[in-house]
């Protein structure tokens, strides 16, 4: 979705969320319950996360500052595009917004000096419903379009598992608890 910019000398606005526009646009009724944001420098790579079950989240996220990769893989088993990816470029110049529906894993990395990432959330984060695969995953074979070397990822995300681990049935937190013992 791209936002009608109205810029002048004074600089610009835009409007960058309106529930009856984006409904009759996308043609679906979300109801956004959370907030988040991100700033990151060149480089930082965030993701691939989403939350499974219930807690499964849909998202409409943008650039607030700077330029990012954004990168979504449809992770419902039941779907034709099942293991497929989708990218875009999202800038603070074109101010286009992407909605990811429940059922993708979603990742960016920062291609500018700076970002500022903005995501609503259509359901709130839970720690124990929180998963994510691997951003280097051999079966997807995501470009990330800058060199590896370059690079900036957390302990916890390089730690995510594969997309075949990912897709295996996910254990309940009981399990989970249990299996550190």
């Amino acid at each position: 979705m791209k936002p009608k910019v109205f810029r002048d000398e004074r600089g610009l606005f835009y409007e960058t969320y309106n529930r009856n526009v984006f409904e009759k646009t996308s043609g679906l009724k979300v109801d956004f319950v959370q907030d988040n944001q991100s700033v990151s420098s060149k480089g930082v790579l965030r993701g691939l996360h989403f939350q499974h079950g219930e807690m499964a989240q849909a998202k409409l996220v943008r650039v607030v500052k700077g330029k990012v990769l954004d990168i979504v893989v449809d992770i419902r088993k039941d779907s034709k595009t099942f293991g497929k990816s989708f990218s875009i470029v999202l800038d603070d110049v074109e101010h286009l917004q992407l909605f990811v529906p429940k059922g993708f894993a979603h990742g960016f990395i920062t291609l500018s000096e700076q970002s500022i990432f903005s995501y609503k959330c259509d359901n709130y984060y839970d720690k124990a419903s929180e998963s994510g695969i691997i951003y280097n995953d051999a079966t997807l074979a995501l470009d990330w379009y800058l060199p590896k070397e370059e690079f900036i990822i957390s302990e916890k995300d390089l730690e995510l598992p594969s997309f075949e681990e990912a897709m295996s049935p996910i254990p309940s937190p009981s399990q989970r608890e249990g299996s550190n013992n």
